[in-house]
This record gives C-alpha cells, sequence and structure tokens, in this order.
C-alpha cells in the first residue's frame, strides 16, 4: 500500500472536490501532535464572542474573554468562519434548539396577552372615595343654592392652579369693615361711673378760669388758606381732608401741607367749598403729585394715599347718589328723605360739575354720619367725632392724646384698661352733650400748656411750682410725675422717633391744631407715645 502523507490526502481531496470520509482508515505518516504542541504551531486566529443563553433563572453561562483586537487583517477564509461559528453559536446547549432573535421574540411578547396587575389598596381607596363624592355632589349643589353661592363647582375635580394676583393699584378701592368695636349709647365700661354730670362741670369752671370761657360759634367760618384746623370749615370734605393732614403732627406742619395743596391745585370759585382746595382736581391728579403737595407737613407718603382713595370713593358715592335721585325706581339716597328740593337739586349739580361733596351728610343722624366717615381709609374715631363736632356741629366728644391723657389723671376711665377709642365711646355716653365742645377745647388747652399736666414735663420743669387748676382732681401717673409705669425721657424720645417711622397705623394718633404752633413734631409724638 503506498504511503499517504497528510498533504498529499489534503490535496486529493480538493482535486476530487468532496469532503467524504474514506471507508478505510488512511495511515498518517507520523502521529498527530500533542495538544499543548498543536496549540503553539497553529496560528493565531482571533476567536468570536461566544454567546450565551440563560438555561434557567438560577443557572448561566459564563461568556468568555474576547480575543484582543490585532492589527492583522482578517481573510476571507477567517470571515466565513467566524459566521459559521456565529450559526452555531446561535444553538442552545444540551440539544435545546436554537436561541431565538430579537425580532422573534418581539413578535412573541406582542402575541402574548398582558398580565393585568392586581388593585392596589390605594386605588380600592381611590375608587370609594370618588364613589363617595358623587353620592355627595346632589347635596353640595343644594347647599350653594341655598347660600346663593355659585363658585362651587365639582367636588370630585382636581383644584385648579391658583392664580396670581393681581397687584393693587394705587386707585383700588377697598371699604373698610372695622368699626372699631363701638356700640352707639353704649359704654364698654358700664360699672365705671365716672365722670358724672357734677365732675364735668367742675372741670370746665375751673379750666375756664385759666384759659377763658369757650363757646361753640352760631356760625361755622369762611375756610382759611394758611391754616389747616381740625373741621371748623363749612364743607364736610374739606373738613375731613384738613382733620387727616393734621394727624400725628403740629399746627404748624399740617398749614404747610394743606398750604401745597392750595398751591399746586387751586381754589374752588364758587358752591359750598368756596375758597378752599379744588378736591376733584386733586382726585385726578397723580398721586405723586400729591405727594409733593403735601411732604413739607410730614407722613407725606401714607396722607397722599388716604387722601387719594377717600377722593376716589367721594366721587363714585357722588355719581351713585346722583343716579339714585334722578331715577324714581331706585331706591332713595341715605338722608334724602331729610333733604329739601332745593338741597337735592344742588347735591345732583354738583355731581354733574364733578365738585366732590360730602355734605349730604348733614342730613343724616349723627351716629350714621360718624360710621359713615370711619369707613374711609385713615379716618378713625377722633376724625370723625371732630368733623361732627366742628364741622356738622353735633355733640360728640372728640378723644386726642391730651384729652385721653387728662381723662385718665382726673379718674374718668379705667387707667389700666382704657385705650383712645374706648375713652371716647365711654365719655360719649357720660359726658353731656352741652359741654362735649367746651370741655373738649379745653382740655386740649390745658394738656398743652399746663406745665404739671403735659406729658414730657417734672417737678424740676419750668412753671411746676405755679400749680395746676385741677391738681385736687387729678392722680398723675409716670416716672417724671412722681409716679411708677412711665419709661425715662430718653427712651420715650426713642419710642417717639420710631413711631414716626410707623405711618400706616390706622389706630389714629392724630393732635388738634389748638394751641401754639411752637411746639415741636418730636414734643407732640413723646407726649403720644407716654399714653
Amino acid at each position: 500500500m503506498a504511503r499517504t502523507t497528510r498533504s498529499s490526502a489534503a490535496k486529493a481531496g480538493a482535486a476530487a472536490g468532496t469532503s467524504e470520509v474514506q471507508d478505510e482508515p488512511q495511515q498518517l505518516s507520523s502521529p498527530p501532535p500533542s495538544p499543548a504542541l498543536a496549540e503553539k504551531q497553529a496560528p493565531k486566529r482571533r476567536t468570536p464572542a461566544r454567546k450565551t443563553a440563560r438555561t434557567d433563572k438560577k443557572d448561566h453561562v459564563k461568556k468568555e474573554p474576547a480575543t484582543p483586537n490585532t492589527s492583522r487583517k482578517r481573510t476571507r477564509t477567517a470571515a466565513k468562519e467566524e459566521e459559521e461559528a456565529d450559526e452555531d453559536n446561535d444553538e442552545l446547549p444540551h440539544n435545546l434548539g436554537k436561541a431565538a432573535t430579537a425580532q422573534e421574540s418581539k413578535v412573541k411578547q406582542e402575541a402574548e396577552p398582558t398580565p393585568k396587575k392586581r388593585k392596589t389598596r390605594n386605588a380600592t381607596k381611590k375608587a370609594e372615595l370618588s364613589s363617595a363624592l358623587e353620592e355627595a355632589k346632589p347635596l353640595v349643589t343644594k347647599l350653594a343654592q341655598l347660600s346663593g353661592k355659585n363658585d362651587i363647582g365639582d367636588p370630585t375635580a382636581s383644584a385648579a392652579p391658583e392664580e396670581t394676583p393681581k397687584k393693587r393699584t394705587s386707585s383700588a378701592k377697598k371699604e373698610k369693615s372695622n368699626n372699631y368695636g363701638l356700640k352707639k349709647g353704649e359704654t364698654p365700661y358700664p360699672d365705671w361711673p365716672h365722670p358724672t354730670p357734677a365732675e364735668c362741670q367742675e372741670v370746665v369752671d375751673a379750666l375756664s378760669k385759666v384759659h377763658g370761657k369757650v363757646t361753640a360759634p352760631k356760625e361755622i367760618p369762611i375756610p382759611s388758606l394758611t391754616v389747616s384746623g381740625c373741621g371748623e370749615v363749612p364743607s364736610v370734605l374739606d373738613a375731613l381732608i384738613r382733620t387727616r393732614l393734621s394727624a400725628a403732627t403740629n399746627g404748624a406742619n399740617s398749614s404747610r401741607a394743606f398750604k401745597g395743596l392750595v398751591e399746586r391745585f387751586g381754589v374752588l370759585q364758587s358752591g359750598v367749598g368756596k375758597g378752599s382746595v379744588d378736591w376733584d382736581a386733586v382726585r385726578r391728579a397723580d398721586l405723586a403729585d400729591v405727594f409733593e403737595a403735601i411732604k413739607s407737613g410730614g407722613l407725606a407718603d401714607v396722607k397722599s394715599k388716604d387722601i387719594k382713595k377717600i377722593l376716589d370713593m367721594v366721587y363714585a358715592e357722588n355719581q351713585a347718589r346722583r343716579k339714585a335721585l334722578t331715577t324714581s325706581s331706585s331706591a332713595m339716597p341715605a338722608g334724602a328723605e331729610n333733604s329739601s328740593k332745593e338741597a337735592t337739586d344742588a347735591e345732583i349739580a354738583r355731581a354733574d360739575e364733578g365738585v366732590l361733596s360730602l355734605d349730604h351728610l348733614h342730613q343724616m343722624e349723627s351716629e350714621d354720619a360718624f360710621q359713615h366717615l370711619i369707613k374711609y381709609p385713615g379716618i378713625g374715631p377722633k376724625t370723625a367725632s371732630c368733623v361732627l363736632l366742628f364741622c356738622l356741629q353735633r355733640p360728640s366728644f372728640a378723644v386726642d392724646t391730651h384729652v385721653f391723657r387728662l381723662c385718665k389723671w382726673l379718674g374718668w376711665v379705667p387707667p389700666d384698661k382704657a385705650t383712645r377709642n374706648t375713652t371716647y365711646a365711654h365719655c360719649e355716653v357720660r359726658v353731656p352733650d352741652e359741654l362735649k365742645y367746651p370741655l373738649h377745647q379745653l382740655l386740649i388747652k390745658h394738656g398743652k400748656s399746663c406745665p404739671r399736666c403735659r406729658a414730657i414735663t417734672g417737678e424740676s420743669s419750668e412753671g411746676w411750682g405755679k400749680g395746676c387748676p385741677i391738681e385736687h382732681l387729678v392722680k398723675r401717673v409716670g416716672g417724671r410725675k412722681g409716679g411708677s409705669g412711665g419709661p425715662s425721657p430718653a427712651k420715650r424720645k426713642g419710642k417717639a422717633k420710631k413711631r414716626g417711622r410707623q405711618e400706616e397705623s390706622e389706630e389714629e394718633s392724630e393732635l388738634s391744631d389748638l394751641g401754639t404752633e411752637e411746639e415741636s413734631v418730636v414734643e407732640e409724638e413723646v407726649e403720644e407715645m407716654e399714653d
């Protein structure tokens, strides 16, 4: 038998074009090399990364590390062998068949139905809540109808996001709802018997000997363009604005502010407000212009805003009253039943001409006029009471800082409980009507001038030895008065300066313009702070 070598057998197979296996075993000329030697002698070939298949959730086939890349280009034969190896790698181990391709897996997942999720506890609760709200919806609708509200929507609907609130402008009108806790004809201290009519008369008599007799004028004087005053003018609106300007300052400062308005906006040439400021021109002006006009009087920021708001409200009221007075089907406005035909015609004419007015308050009862006045911004019981007393000529016991201090020292109100507003409410009931005007004026004069009854004086002050006409009636309190409970002068002055920066208080701290103009602003504020 001819000797067959490995190379001759390969050549013969290639020439025949077949890879059939010979039935008879062929004898090789030499035994095959050992595996280790064959591996060394075999040319290095890039081994493709084998794909693995998961046979079980717990068993995994580890991936063999891929052969590092080489810069040597693969031959066509090597590439073909890799493709054949990839096809072989699709076979799952243990004769389980071929692994599904990505496309086949996608088709299979789409064909299989997705299992339904079990309802959780939260989903059940939401369903029960939604059902309960749906059952309650008719009841909510009925309640909305009974209450007259139409803004109750579907309770099952989710809440809509809140809109950003619009910024209020200076012309926005917002009525005050605060009546300061005052009730007509009732005192907050019903068990406090002071002051009696006799006690009031005794103080009037004693102070009249020093400051002169005070009586209410029969006719209101014409308005001054150099002195603001605190309400003693014919026009009710004029009296209200003048009194607002006098708040928390002295007469000199408030008069400077009023003169600024006169110079900037002019005066009326006719009508009940003749000779005073053209308030409609102030209403139509910019807020900055009003501020500039009154800035020399102090607290111009808050006062200019209040004045503008008051004038806007008065204009709206005048137009509403005109419409009601000229329309027979409309309800009559307040006070119109007490007005004569001439007064009604004059009111309509003023509204047509754009002349602002509050003179219809003359036709109202005192309590109604008072409540009407305190609804305006910056107007409290003291200002409203001054307008009633000096302009409308109604009996009213206005309480400023001096009156408040002396009422406490006289024992007319509980000194540890009383406030300025409760003092007004109490004395409005206790003080006789015929004594309210003189007593108010005399207490202010005395509180500003008496060396012993001024708030900032003490035993070492000049004039202390001259005594006081009501010394036997008062019991003064405060550190400098020989009593306790009062702060030191330095502390009072510091508090006064701090208070000057607090402009937004509607609990008024107005000062009357009676008395000398030489008193400084700081001194007036110190007197208020002790109270």
